[in-house]
């Protein structure tokens, strides 16, 4: 029996009543171009032209002045920041969405040009050897330093105070990043922890910040508003490698998420053809659809048939689209009616203002 599940059909994600099973994920577009790193009235409008989405999943916004590697993204660690994303909650709930605010620290991924000229704070001194957005354009990573146990501590703290102040801010919810070589997934792998005390070496240690996090996140918020993105197949790019415990380290870690009733994992298929690698996950949603109980989001170059296909064998429960939704502010309708997309343009993806931001065309112009 093909297609019996729809992506335009609601879905109740804990609490909340999603309209339609397509999310919106997480795209840095690099438009808090101001000095309180603050989402504006611009932002708003952005979010609220595709509130059509189930769910919105906000670009990566920082949790500290520590956790910033790319310019001109907006944070929440500020009472300015926690005003300035009211605009955005506000103008997406005026038009019936939701929207989750993802938590983001970039650990090494990024530049002593962000840090007053220190180097970046990650699990250990190491260069992810990535391009970094910085004021001055794109430059080379350089080498990290590692974390002492109270820079660890700090950024739990600063999660959870992120969590508090997204909430304050009219969220409905908060993603933990936990992906594409950012500070978590430094943690996570072999490559970038060269840790020896209790947050390196096994794999229960190497998983220890992100339960840290979520154990001192359910003192304040209620966990079901609460989800996380894994990309546990990223392989030889944004500075992470797979290897011999990979596969090991993310079935621990979904299998431990159950316990904790989150709203959902994010998870990414492949970047990269890891065919040839056997410690890497080659269909990342149908692996851990048979070790997770909870509500699984699926992202990686879905369309409407491979969306719905995804679906209807069982292996997600919302499929979450980036580019064509920033493209497209009307993709669930586009999607509903056949209707041609938008081709996105690539030079505006970072730049300021509303050119390739919030000028794409809807079906109705």
């Amino acid at each position: 029996m093909s297609n019996t599940i729809s992506l335009f059909e609601p879905f109740q994600l804990n609490d909340l009543e999603l309209e339609n099973r397509m999310a919106m994920a997480p795209l840095t577009r690099s438009r808090s171009d101001n000095p309180e790193h603050t989402a504006t009235e611009l932002n708003a409008k952005y979010y609220s032209q595709r509130a059509s989405a189930g769910l919105i999943i906000t670009e990566g916004t920082v949790i500290s002045e520590e956790a910033v590697g790319v310019i001109n993204v907006p944070g929440i660690y500020s009472q300015a920041q926690i005003e300035g994303w009211k605009l955005t909650t506000s103008a997406v709930h005026e038009k019936g969405g939701k929207i989750f605010a993802q938590l983001w620290h970039t650990g090494a991924n990024s530049h002593p040009d962000h840090h007053n000229g220190n180097a970046p704070l990650a699990p250990s001194a190491y260069n992810p050897n990535v391009e970094v957005f910085t004021p001055t354009g794109f430059k080379k990573s350089e080498s990290s330093r590692a974390m002492s146990i109270d820079d660890i501590k700090q950024t739990i703290s600063d999660f959870k105070q992120g969590a508090i102040n997204a909430f304050e801010a009219g969220f409905d919810g908060v993603e933990l990043h936990g992906a594409n070589g950012y500070l978590l997934q430094q943690f996570f792998s072999k490559n970038s922890n060269l840790r020896e005390d209790e947050y390196g070496g096994s794999i229960e240690n190497r998983a220890r910040i992100l339960f840290e996090i979520l154990d001192e996140l359910k003192n304040v918020v209620n966990l079901s508003r609460v989800g996380i993105r894994l990309n546990p197949s990223l392989n030889g790019i944004m500075g992470i490698s797979v290897d011999d415990e990979t596969i090991e380290f993310y079935n621990y870690v979904v299998t431990k998420l159950n316990e904790y009733g989150l709203a959902y994992i994010h998870l990414i298929e492949p970047f990269t053809d890891v065919s040839n690698y056997q410690n890497a996950i080659q269909e990342v949603a149908k692996h851990f659809r048979k070790i997770y109980n909870g509500t699984i989001i699926i992202n990686r170059g879905f369309n409407k048939e491979t969306a719905t296909k995804v679906l209807n064998d069982g292996d997600a429960d919302l499929v979450s689209f980036g580019v064509p939704f920033l493209a497209n502010p009307d993709l669930v309708e586009r999607f509903k009616t056949d209707a041609p997309l938008n081709a996105p343009d690539q030079s505006t993806f970072y730049t300021p203002g509303e050119k390739g931001y919030t000028d794409y065309s809807f079906l109705s112009e």
